[in-house]
């Protein structure tokens, strides 16, 4: 594999390959998880990972149950 990543090290095949992944690994990852670290293209993206890793903002008035998805919480509320 003739491409190397200077970041990394990890080689490929192809430049278009080795530039992808510059860009989605280096580069184009803005939204950073303030718990883990992790970082995401959109924050939509590093929404959906807080959620599934714990954050549950939709909280059931009745009973305080919380839930991680709007739909969540109003399938309960049913």
């Amino acid at each position: 594999k003739p491409y190397e990543c200077p970041e990394c090290g990890k080689r490929f095949w192809s430049n278009s390959v080795l530039i992808r992944h510059q860009q989605t690994n280096m580069e184009e990852r803005p939204y950073e998880c303030p718990d883990c670290g992790k970082r995401f293209w959109n924050s939509s993206h590093l929404s959906r990972h807080q959620q599934t890793t714990g954050e549950r903002p939709y909280e059931c008035p009745e009973w305080g149950k919380r839930f991680n998805q709007s739909c969540a919480l109003t399938r309960h509320q049913q």
